[in-house]
């Protein structure tokens, strides 16, 4: 098994409840074809609920699963609009990083014909596998995925201080595949952008 650390990204933001939450925007990359999906997209960040203390004291916490429950068709569809045709015709796979970016990656894949590739926590998949350190804004964890090939759109739910995707992305490439895409559901504002080797994340909702 190849392993890899992180530096830690913990100390580029937290989430404080002392703070008051910004309204949230959807700025999607694609903006006239997604409105053209969803003609209230603002509706969807409705449906996004703000739970304080949770997972731990101080944090506040972006809910999707009731966006998920009411508006799924319609998120996909957002989410898949912030590619172009021409886009998702280099991708080969669609990669979700567990847990939520699972339901959001898989849905994306079989709407669009294209494999799935599950990026994983530890101890999830069987070997062969390679895995990469990294710090959340509220601990730490490990991902890991098994080798393969291809092209590789990386999705996520939500993202925060960018630790997630600064280890799920270069561990796609040391499992062997290349990432010619990176789509985010909500970007809660707490980097002025975010990009891997010059490939910015696409996003649907901005909070800021």
């Amino acid at each position: 098994m190849k392993h890899v650390e992180l530096a830690n990204s913990r100390a580029l933001a937290t989430v404080r409840l002392d703070a008051a939450a910004p309204a949230a925007q959807v700025v999607p990359s694609t903006l006239s074809r997604v409105v053209a999906i969803f003609p209230a997209m603002n509706e969807l960040a409705r449906y996004v609920v703000d739970i304080p203390d949770f997972p731990s004291p101080g944090i506040l916490f972006r809910d999707i699963s009731p966006l998920l429950r009411s508006h799924f068709a319609d998120t996909v569809r957002a989410l898949d609009g912030l590619f172009t045709g021409e886009e998702w015709a280099g991708f080969d796979a669609v990669a979700g990083i567990e847990s939520r970016g699972f339901v959001l990656a898989s849905a994306l894949a079989i709407q669009r014909g294209k494999g799935f590739v599950p990026v994983r926590k530890k101890g999830k998949l069987p070997p062969p596998v390679v895995d990469m350190a990294y710090d959340l804004e509220y601990g730490a964890g490990v991902l890991e995925m098994q080798p393969g090939t291809g092209r590789l759109l990386l999705i996520d739910d939500v993202l925060a201080t960018g630790g997630t995707l600064l280890a799920a992305a270069p561990l796609c490439e040391l499992a062997g595949y290349s990432v010619t895409g990176i789509g985010v559901l909500i970007d809660i504002g707490l980097m002025k952008s975010f990009s891997w080797r010059e490939l910015p994340a696409r996003t649907v909702i901005h909070y800021g």
